[in-house]
């Protein structure tokens, strides 16, 4: 039996563990609709069966991922094998950003909890078994810098090393406040070419820009800190905290950046 076919007598399972024999982890309500002589009570009480024995997860409604006995007891394959078709069916832009792309860039001081996806829109989050995947909107999506990295079951969208460090800076939450931050561009510095970083600069809001060339000077990367420079030549610099949502306090604006180290920044060796 070929994969995406089902006789008319088989169990949908079997349709199933054709398509995982193919190399498929993943299908839709859409891709069940084409399977022929299968009412819609007995596809939806197949797909519960398959769920309750662990079979498929639905990390979004009309969305299954198939989970193979060795993901079994996490509950379900690992979120590169699938955030591509995951996308697709959603309709949107997409890709891997912040620690999860610094963790697949080799910049992995630590695992986020969630895998971080960036996209064009607000999309809440989805779950499967262990694997919660966390989406992020960005307005410069479609000029950012990316990679295609190979997994298991295809390619994904990796944002680029210095796409990545610009989201580590614009989403400090994300990326466990700024200590943290700091420490992953230390660890991401060497994979960086200046001439992507100053293009990737130019989408770039002032103030994000002026805290990374901050942080860059504080780990000691000023030959990047100074290509970056470039970005605000003939700009009024204006002062801005180095955590947004913190009091100001007594600091005063360093000299270049103009940025007001209004938290302490303490960098993992």
């Amino acid at each position: 039996m070929a994969p995406g076919t089902l006789a008319a007598d088989a169990p949908i399972a079997a349709w199933v563990d054709s398509l995982q024999a193919a190399g498929r982890y993943t299908f839709t309500h859409r891709d069940l609709r084409q399977l022929a002589g299968r009412s819609a009570v007995a596809v939806d009480a197949a797909l519960r069966r398959l769920k309750k024995k662990g079979r498929i997860q639905v990390p979004r409604r009309g969305f299954f991922v198939i989970v193979p006995v060795e993901y079994r007891a996490a509950g379900c394959p690992p979120a590169t094998w699938f955030v591509a078709d995951l996308m697709r069916f959603l309709g949107q832009p997409y890709y891997v950003g912040i620690l999860s792309a610094a963790a697949l860039h080799g910049a992995a001081h630590q695992q986020p909890m969630a895998f971080q996806v960036v996209t064009d829109q607000p999309t809440r989050s989805a779950n499967a078994g262990r694997v919660r995947i966390e989406f992020h909107m960005s307005r410069v999506l479609k000029r950012t810098p990316v990679v295609e990295m190979p997994t298991d079951t295809g390619t994904i969208r990796v944002a680029s090393p210095e796409a990545t460090a610009f989201d580590l800076v614009r989403y400090p939450a994300a990326a466990g406040y700024w200590s943290n931050v700091a420490t992953v561009l230390g660890e991401l510095a060497e994979r960086m070419r200046p001439e992507v970083l100053v293009r990737c600069a130019a989408h770039q809001a002032s103030p994000d820009v002026q805290r990374f060339g901050y942080l860059l000077e504080d780990i000691d990367r000023q030959d990047l800190a100074d290509r970056l420079a470039t970005r605000l030549t003939g700009q009024r610099v204006r002062p801005v905290l180095l955590a947004s949502r913190h009091k100001p306090g007594r600091a005063k604006p360093d000299p270049t950046w103009r940025v007001v180290p209004n938290v302490k920044v303490k960098v993992d060796q």
